[in-house]
């Protein structure tokens, strides 16, 4: 497989593992909590590193993924207090939970290839050098990690879609059917987490948020049903993904950075397609 090929399926297989559950985080209003899980889950990552003292052990994952929920716990305990809004008590929590890593990561990893930058900004051109074994055959680490979520967060909502939707929308009818809204919403956060430390390495959290939010906000404006929400950002992953990838490579600038752009350029033009509609339809 090309370099070219590999880097495009990782985008496109991120793509597709973040909207998934971005679909849902649009729908609960709690599109902001992934900005803060995608920075605080390094400090997860951290404390996972000075336990197992490797950037190749699967607990910096575990560990990263708890602090993901623990992220999502203390939003949510501060703003039941009624004193904080959530975004105040996001704003908070992020700030507070990532300056912590920050300080981590400067006093204690200066000789570990571990660095703010790459955490934030990432570099999926550099995916194709990361390879491991499988039966024999050598296959690009991305790929895999990336193809698991990705089947992962599809069976999720699959096999809970029914939970989903009417934890969403009726919190009252769900604890009346015994659906737990509770446990359904922390799996959620769960998987959230977990797609986030997967995809670190290989697009960054810049990215990350932009393939989680992006293309379901532009979806949620064209889409009738949640199944074509889902449907349609899929569609808007593999076309943003295309498209950012091949422009980035004729310029020579980034190519999470391109992707990104492509995303919000979505966005604005679907944004102006409903402004237009809206205005005759009225």
């Amino acid at each position: 497989m090309s370099s070219s090929l590999i880097i495009l399926t990782v985008a496109i297989l991120t793509a597709i593992s973040c909207s998934i559950l971005g679909v849902f985080l649009v729908l609960k209003n709690m599109s902001m909590l992934t900005d803060a899980i995608s920075h605080t889950i390094l400090l997860g990552i951290v404390l996972s590193f000075f336990v197992v003292k490797s950037l190749e052990s699967p607990l910096l994952v575990l560990g990263a993924t708890l602090m993901g929920l623990v992220t999502v716990y203390l939003v949510e305990l501060i703003t039941s207090s009624k004193l904080v809004k959530e975004d105040a008590a996001i704003g908070v929590v992020l700030s507070f939970l990532f300056s912590i890593a920050v300080i981590l990561i400067s006093k204690y990893t200066a000789n570990v290839h571990l660095d703010i930058d790459a955490v934030l900004l990432g570099e999926i051109a550099f995916v194709p050098f990361y390879t491991m074994d499988i039966f024999g055959i050598t296959v690009s680490r991305a790929i895999v990690y990336g193809l698991i979520i990705c089947i992962i967060n599809i069976s999720f909502v699959t096999i809970f879609f029914k939970e989903l939707k009417i934890s969403i929308f009726d919190k009252a009818l769900a604890f009346s059917l015994g659906l737990y809204p509770s446990l359904i919403h922390y799996l959620l956060m769960t998987l959230v987490s977990t797609t986030s430390v997967i995809s670190f390495e290989s697009v960054g959290a810049m990215l990350l948020i932009s393939f989680m939010i992006g293309p379901p906000v532009s979806a949620y404006l064209i889409s009738k049903d949640i199944k074509s929400m889902i449907f349609i950002s899929i569609i808007i992953d593999i076309i943003a993904s295309t498209i950012g990838y091949y422009i980035a490579i004729y310029l020579d600038i980034s190519i999470a950075g391109m992707i990104a752009v492509v995303i919000g350029t979505i966005f604005l033009c679907v944004f102006i397609y409903r402004k237009i509609t809206n205005k005759y339809l009225m």
